[in-house]
C-alpha cells in the first residue's frame, strides 16, 4: 500500500527480501493520502503492477505492506505495518478544529487512532525500530501490544552499507575533491528548514564561495506534493541556476547523505539518519513542538548546535561539531544490520511460507544520476 513517494522507499527497501521469489506476485496500490499525487507516476517507473484501489479493496491477499495509515481498515489480508521514517518520533497534532491541549500529546503511529479501527488491531505484524517504542505502545495503546515486533530500522542499515561509496556518489553528484558539500534536509510543514527558513538556500548560495563548496537540498516528497514540482522549481530557480544540487524526490536521498560534509536540519528523519552515521549537523531554530523524549530527534535537540540563519554562515558551519554517531544509533534502532533478515522472517510468517536459501545482503544504494545542478 504506497501511501506517499516517502512511505514508497521504506517499502523499496523491504519487499526485496521476498519479491524475487517466484511462489510471490508483487502488485501496488495508491492508498488514500493527500500527498499521494505523484505516486502512480513513480510506481510506473519502476514498472510495477498497479491496482486501482477500488480494486484492491475487493481482493483478497496473502499478505499487505504498508508504511503510512490511510485505508488500512478496508485491505483484506495481513497487514505488516511499519514506520517511514526514523522511528515514531512525532506527537499527534490537535485537529483544524481544535481539541484539547494535552500536556503530553501521544506518539504519533503508536496511538490507537493509526492502529485499530472498529475495537480490531489493524496490523497483524507492528514492526518496530526499538524496544523503547513497545514501552510507549503499551502505555497508548496496549491491545497492539501483542503484534509488535523489533525488527530495527531497514533504513540506516542500508545507509551504512553506503558508506564505503561516498567518493562514487559524490563524484556522479559533480562535487569536487576540495569542495564540501553542504546538505540542506527539510521536512515538510510550517517546522521544516524550507517552511520556516525559505531564504536560507539562497543565503548559502551567496555566502559560501563556490570554489570551496557545493550546496544540496533534500526537500521531504509532501513539500513537492503540496506545493507542486514546477513551483518549488520555480522557487529555487535562481539557486538552481547558481549550482544547487536538488534530487528529484524520487531519486534515493541516501547517497546525498553519504557523499554530504555537514548537514543543516530540523527535526526530519533525514537530520537524524545524518547523524548517526557520523555527519556534522546543525539545526535550525524555530520548532514549536518537542520530538517524542527517547528518540534520535529528541536526543539531536538537546545536543545538536544550532544554526542562526541571521549571522553569517560560513564562521558557523566550520564550528558545526559531530554529535556521537554510536549515541544516535543506539536510539535509532535496537537491532543494528539485522532490520532484512528480521523483516523477511516475519513476511514469510505471514505468507505461510518457508524462507527459501540465504538471505539476501543489504547492500548500497544507486550512484545518482540525471540530478539539477549537476555540473
Amino acid at each position: 500500500m504506497t501511501h506517499t513517494i516517502a512511505s514508497c522507499h521504506r517499502l523499496l527497501d523491504v519487499i526485496e527480501h521476498v519479491e524475487s521469489d517466484p511462489r510471490v506476485q508483487l502488485v501496488f496500490t495508491v492508498a488514500p493520502d493527500v500527498f499521494n499525487h505523484q505516486v502512480q507516476r513513480f510506481l510506473g517507473r519502476l514498472g510495477a503492477i498497479v491496482l486501482p484501489w477500488q480494486q484492491a479493496v475487493r481482493e483478497r491477499f496473502d499478505l499487505s505492506l504498508a508504511a503510512a495509515y490511510g485505508g488500512l481498515h478496508q485491505l483484506h489480508a495481513p497487514l505488516l505495518l511499519m514506520a517511514h521514517g526514523a522511528g515514531h518520533g512525532k506527537r499527534v497534532r490537535p485537529g483544524p478544529y481544535g481539541g484539547p491541549v494535552l500536556a503530553e500529546p501521544p506518539v504519533y503511529g503508536l496511538d490507537a487512532q493509526r492502529l485499530t479501527h472498529g475495537g480490531r488491531v489493524l496490523p497483524a505484524a507492528l514492526a518496530l525500530s526499538h524496544d523503547t517504542e513497545v514501552d510507549v505502545l503499551r502505555r497508548q495503546c496496549p491491545e497492539a501490544v501483542e503484534a509488535a515486533v523489533v525488527v530495527g530500522d531497514p533504513c540506516i542499515d542500508r545507509l551504512v552499507a553506503s558508506l564505503p561509496r561516498r567518493p562514487e556518489y559524490r563524484h556522479g553528484m559533480g562535487v569536487a575533491e576540495q569542495q564540501e558539500l553542504v546538505l540542506v534536509a527539510s521536512t515538510w510543514g510550517r517546522d521544516g528548514s524550507f517552511g520556516r527558513w525559505p531564504d536560507l538556500l539562497p543565503q548559502l548560495m551567496t555566502q559560501l564561495p563556490a570554489d570551496r563548496y557545493r550546496i544540496a537540498a533534500l526537500l521531504h516528497p509532501a513539500v513537492w506534493d503540496a506545493h507542486g514540482h514546477r513551483q518549488v522549481r520555480a522557487w529555487l530557480r535562481d539557486c538552481l541556476d547558481a549550482g544547487l544540487l536538488l534530487p528529484d524526490p524520487a531519486e534515493d536521498w541516501r547517497a546525498t547523505v553519504v557523499a554530504a560534509d555537514r548537514v543543516i536540519g530540523d527535526h526530519g528523519s533525514v537530520t537524524a539518519y545524518a547523524a548517526a552515521v557520523g555527519r556534522p549537523v546543525l539545526l535550525l531554530p524555530g520548532l514549536r513542538a518537542l520530538p517524542a523524549s527517547g528518540t534520535p530527534q529528541h536526543l539531536l535537540d538537546a545536543t545538536a548546535s544550532r544554526l542562526d540563519p541571521h549571522r553569517p554562515l560560513a564562521p558557523q558551519l566550520a564550528l558545526a561539531g559531530e554529535i556521537d554517531p554510536q549515541a544516535v544509533m543506539n536510539v535509532l534502532t535496537g537491532r543494528p544490520g539485522m532490520a532484512g533478515v528480521l523483516l523477511r522472517r516475519i513476511m514469510y510468517q505471514l505468507l505461510r511460507l518457508t524462507e527459501p536459501g540465504r538471505h539476501r545482503q543489504t547492500g548500497p544504494v544507486p550512484v545518482p544520476s540525471g540530478w539539477e545542478g549537476r555540473r
